[in-house]
């Protein structure tokens, strides 16, 4: 017979950070709040402007980059971080800011919906900690390919 996974006695998930918790109640009032296209994309900067300056500036980047090579894809955020979706409201790519999960970089990834498929291995994730002239220009063609 497995064991129980039970909760410490000081009343701290044994399975969950505060963190992971508080990404999972954003979850739920995004789920909740039905926003409009604008709505979302409004959330979105108001995410990113709440962001400490580094990962801010960072996000700042990342949503022009990806508004200026993938206009089809809307805004949205995503367990509170910003993300973009397709036509069927899949998420394609999201920005993690170091702060979220008091990391030492930032994160660029994409999801399922992206087609980037390239053999049986490909790469889903990028750590950021600052962006070239060239790391905008492979970010920029990622999402285009992502997006199509």
């Amino acid at each position: 017979m497995a064991a129980k996974k039970t909760a410490k006695k000081s009343g701290k998930s044994a399975v969950l950070s505060a963190g992971e918790k508080a990404a999972l109640r954003e979850t739920i009032a995004e789920r909740k709040a039905n926003l409009s296209k604008e709505e979302a994309e409004n959330a979105v900067l108001a995410r990113i402007a709440s962001m400490p300056p580094s990962d801010r500036a960072l996000a700042k980047k990342i949503h022009a980059l990806v508004k200026a090579a993938a206009p089809e894809l809307a805004a949205k955020t995503w367990y509170g971080m910003p993300a973009y979706t397709n036509r069927d409201g899949k998420i394609v790519c999201f920005f993690k800011d170091a702060a979220k999960f008091k990391s030492r970089y930032a994160t660029f990834g994409f999801e399922e919906a992206a087609n980037l498929d390239d053999g049986d291995m490909w790469p889903v994730a990028y750590a950021l900690k600052e962006l070239t002239a060239a790391d905008e220009a492979r970010i920029s063609a990622l999402v285009k390919k992502a997006a199509r």
